[in-house]
């Protein structure tokens, strides 16, 4: 069995699916434990180093992505980040790594691709004549508040341009690091342009900090809902992923407390193991759940159709069958109880306006074009 690796979801780097030659050599191999690191703060856990994380220039030429999936509720997402320091177990994104070369293990969690112009890029795409005026989705792959974001400053940047252009945004994040940005959402929140989903998997701290090592604890997370909810800020939570046998007993408690901190919707999916997510997730169960792995696994079969995933719409964001059932049923039963979802105001598309400096830049470029 693995070690685990302290601040990290996954203990391993699979094959890249892509690749036709994989050589499996472990980073750690060499490693020697330093004298006085007991407590692994100098980087070294169990006489394994600890593997930092690394971040690459991503030189994309656009930074708005089309989405066509009609169980996903927005068209277009722009993701600062590719990768994702936040190292959630179970994160579905984690095989869009493997696009890029990497694996879908600790290199999503340690090589951090960063767009640096994709405030510009967004200006761009909003600028053009045919954009029509809709809500953007900030995230949608990999979180846009996850801890780089402190340092670099990369989604507030494209706060900004949305905010200028009037344009609306839908924020999904499973960081506090939100609140550092409610001066730009509340005056959006004025026009009805922003809506805030914070996801939150369990109210116990501990089965958090190795589900999803590197992100706000619970409560921190329920604290940014109250801060947004204050500030006139419309803030949903997401109860995601439920996990059969792990966490599913929490969703009453996690609504309710969502509820007290003041989010006005709810939502959840269930866990979804697509690709290489499934040996890494069964691989977690075997290092943290031994005793739970063949029941939780059963239980997603039982909503998987005798699988451990299926990629079909809709299906596979809340599954089939008894089970799944149960777990809908009590969705509803707790957000009618709580007063959750009574209503749905859509973000304002009338107030879109394109600032006259980007109208300039435009006809600056139009002249400027050979």
């Amino acid at each position: 069995m693995k070690l685990n690796i302290r601040g990290r979801g996954s203990a391993d780097n699979p094959a890249n699916r892509f690749d036709r030659l994989y050589v499996d050599s472990n980073v750690f191999d060499d490693a020697v434990k330093s004298e006085g690191d007991a407590d692994n703060e100098g980087g070294v856990l169990c006489g394994l180093v600890r593997p930092e994380t690394i971040f690459y220039r991503d030189h994309s030429k656009t930074v708005m992505s089309h989405n066509q999936s009609p169980d996903i509720p927005f068209d277009y997402s722009v993701n600062p980040y590719r990768g994702c320091e936040h190292g959630c177990i179970y994160c579905y994104a984690r095989p869009t790594h493997e696009y890029l070369g990497f694996s879908a293990g600790l290199d999503f969690e340690t090589r951090i691709m960063v767009k640096p112009d994709a405030p510009e890029l967004l200006a761009r795409e909003l600028s053009r004549p045919g954009w029509v005026p809709q809500a953007v989705c900030l995230s949608g792959n990999t979180d846009c508040y996850q801890p780089a974001e402190r340092r670099l400053g990369i989604t507030r940047q494209c706060l900004e341009v949305l905010r200028d252009f009037r344009n609306p945004v839908t924020i999904i994040t499973k960081n506090h690091l939100v609140t550092r940005d409610i001066d730009i959402l509340s005056e959006m929140a004025a026009l009805n342009l922003v809506r805030v989903s914070i996801s939150i998997t369990s109210l116990d701290a501990g089965l958090t900090a190795i589900l999803e090592p590197r992100t706000s604890r619970p409560q921190r997370r329920l604290d940014a809902i109250r801060q947004l909810s204050e500030a006139g800020i419309t803030t949903a939570v997401m109860a995601a992923p439920i996990i059969p046998a792990l966490n599913d007993h929490e969703m009453p408690a996690l609504l309710s407390a969502a509820r007290e901190a003041g989010a006005a919707r709810a939502g959840y999916t269930m866990l979804r193991l697509p690709l290489a997510v499934r040996p890494l997730f069964t691989d977690w169960l075997d290092r943290h759940y031994p005793d739970r792995k063949e029941k939780i696994l059963n239980r997603v079969r039982d909503m998987r159709g005798g699988k451990l995933n299926r990629s079909e719409f809709i299906k596979r964001m809340k599954g089939e069958g008894n089970y799944a059932e149960q777990i809908s049923s009590l969705f509803r039963i707790h957000t009618a109880r709580l007063g959750l979802n009574t209503d749905r105001i859509p973000v304002d598309t009338n107030h879109f306006r394109i600032p006259a400096t980007y109208r300039k830049d435009r006809q600056t470029n139009l002249f400027d074009a050979k």
